[in-house]
């Protein structure tokens, strides 16, 4: 663009002081007008450099998920295929549920049978009650007889000792109650259990992507390790546009400025942004953890530069940004809003030459 401008300085040079000779060509003139451009280009710059500045440096960025598999088993099919583009929920692989079908046959039989020894201990209860109700009232009733000496006292010890037998039976009876209801709650989250691992022999997609370098086979046992993933998602529903500045280029920088960006993959195309914050955190800024004093020696770690989300507009959300993909840009601030337009053109003529590939082989 620096080009263009003194191309377009040069014309009126040469219509000023050769094609109607209105001044002078000598040495003060020659001085002036070297220095004119040089001094007005180098203030226009720095300027703009404050009230827009550009970065040369905007990556798109994606999440990437590690698919780890919820249980460990060999994988029986893998339906996908890599870098193709996949909707979420579709199937990424299926692990053999076999062993993990038996294991939810094996807990709903375990808990069958606790509801069956539930339901045996309340019928018992549910007899025991009435008939202990009945020894009661015939305690009661040799008590009376025993005390006007009617009675005979080996009937109402035999009535008391039919009533402990009895209460004796529905205190076991309740507490095979109170031990199968505790026993069923386990049995209940066993089996959930189980059947969580039995859904976890089909991965789904967690979202809209793709998967870019896909190794897993049939025959292969996926193991369920952290830090073993079978496969890389790369998720493409929300991706991160990043733009890298200087901390002095973000002064006047504010969420919600406009943004321009064109990235390599597509020439001549100008995508519309907003800032959406400012990330004012770089690795330098991080105290390290540790007993040991911070090294204090004299060594210049280079300046990292601050990264700027960008947020794309509405109009430009259906462009495909790949993951890693590399551009330039630039963000107006609220001030110098005159110098805007220079940048809006040097940014338009730059993405133009992104259509020339500079390489002989």
């Amino acid at each position: 663009m620096e080009i263009i401008l003194l191309l377009i300085y040069s014309f009126f040079v040469w219509l000023i002081f050769f094609k109607f000779k209105w001044l002078p060509w000598n040495i003060v003139s020659q001085v002036i007008v070297v220095t004119i451009p040089i001094i007005a280009l180098a203030m226009i710059i720095l300027f703009m450099n404050i009230v827009a500045p550009s970065s040369s440096d905007v990556r798109a960025m994606n999440y990437v998920i590690p698919i780890v598999p919820r249980v460990t088993g060999q994988v029986t099919e893998v339906p996908i295929e890599p870098n193709r583009p996949i909707k979420k929920g579709d199937i990424l692989f299926k692990i053999d549920p076999v062993p993990f079908e038996a294991a939810v046959k094996g807990a709903e039989a375990t808990l069958r049978g606790l509801e069956d020894q539930l339901k045996n201990a309340a019928a018992k209860k549910a007899a025991l009650t009435p008939r202990i109700d009945l020894a009661k009232k015939r305690v009661e009733q040799f008590t009376q007889l025993a005390a006007t000496g009617a009675g005979r006292r080996a009937d109402l010890e035999q009535a008391q000792s039919d009533l402990g037998n009895l209460q004796s039976e529905f205190l076991a009876a309740d507490a095979t109650e109170s031990q199968a209801e505790a026993q069923i709650v386990k049995s209940e989250a066993d089996l959930r259990s189980a059947k969580y691992d039995l859904d976890g022999t089909t991965h789904l997609a967690p979202a809209n992507g793709r998967v870019a370098n896909l190794a897993l086979r049939p025959g292969v046992r996926a193991a369920q390790l952290p830090l073993a993933p079978v496969m890389s998602f790369i998720e493409e529903d929300d991706p991160w546009v990043l733009a890298f500045y200087r901390q002095n280029e973000l002064r006047y920088v504010e969420p919600g400025n406009e943004a321009e960006i064109f990235m390599e993959m597509y020439p001549g195309r100008i995508i519309k942004c907003k800032v959406d914050s400012i990330l004012w955190a770089t690795a330098q800024g991080q105290m390290p953890i540790s007993g040991n004093l911070p090294n204090t020696a004299p060594m210049a770690a280079p300046e990292q530069r601050i990264a700027v989300r960008l947020l794309v507009e509405p109009r430009d959300r259906e462009i495909f940004l790949a993951a890693g993909a590399r551009g330039h840009g630039a963000i107006y601030t609220e001030h110098g809003k005159f110098l805007h337009i220079i940048r809006k053109v040097f940014v338009r003529v730059s993405t133009k030459m992104d259509w020339f590939v500079a390489k002989l082989h």
